[in-house]
């Protein structure tokens, strides 16, 4: 685990937002060009079915609506019917990587559900808590958060039935 008193600003800032949940977690530092999801499970020894991605997706509006979507990484993200209808928009998409960058000051691969924008939301699918632990992004490329899903709901995440589609048949 990282020493909280040996941390950027930004970091600084994931520590505070955990520890205010009250829930256990570990900060799991690793090499940045690992950080991609399937490199890292294999890299690190973690397993996909644990990983938990949060996604940044826009309503196409005016303005745009934004929300943060967290889902295992052997889901896919329903975006064009429960995204797009939560969000109450006709279209909805992933926000590309740059604006991604640009609103929440994480680049793809280090996206993490805490220190969003305000106003921005949080969706948890529901198979997300059903893990008994998950891999969550650190904020950054070169660290990580484990932790019980349970993490999630404790710092106000919405938990959304079927926000992903579940895992395809081999």
């Amino acid at each position: 685990m990282t020493d909280p008193h040996d941390q950027a600003p930004t970091e600084d800032l994931l520590v505070a937002a955990l520890d205010a949940t009250g829930v256990d977690y570990d900060i799991i530092d690793c090499d940045p060009e690992l950080a991609d999801t399937a490199q890292f499970c294999e890299a690190y020894g973690y397993d996909l079915e644990d990983s938990a991605n949060t996604i940044v997706v826009i309503g196409k509006a005016e303005p745009p609506v934004y929300a943060a979507c967290v889902v295992l990484a052997n889901t896919r993200l329903d975006v064009n019917k429960v995204v797009r209808k939560r969000l109450g928009t006709r279209k909805a998409s992933f926000a590309s990587a740059a604006d991604t960058e640009e609103l929440t000051g994480m680049t793809i691969g280090g996206v993490t559900p805490f220190n969003l924008p305000d106003g921005m939301p949080v969706w948890v699918d529901a198979r997300v808590l059903d893990r008994d632990r998950i891999v969550l992004g650190g904020g950054g490329r070169d660290r990580k958060v484990v932790t019980s899903p349970k993490l999630l709901v404790a710092a106000g995440a919405d938990v959304v039935d079927d926000l992903a589609k579940p895992p395809s048949s081999p």
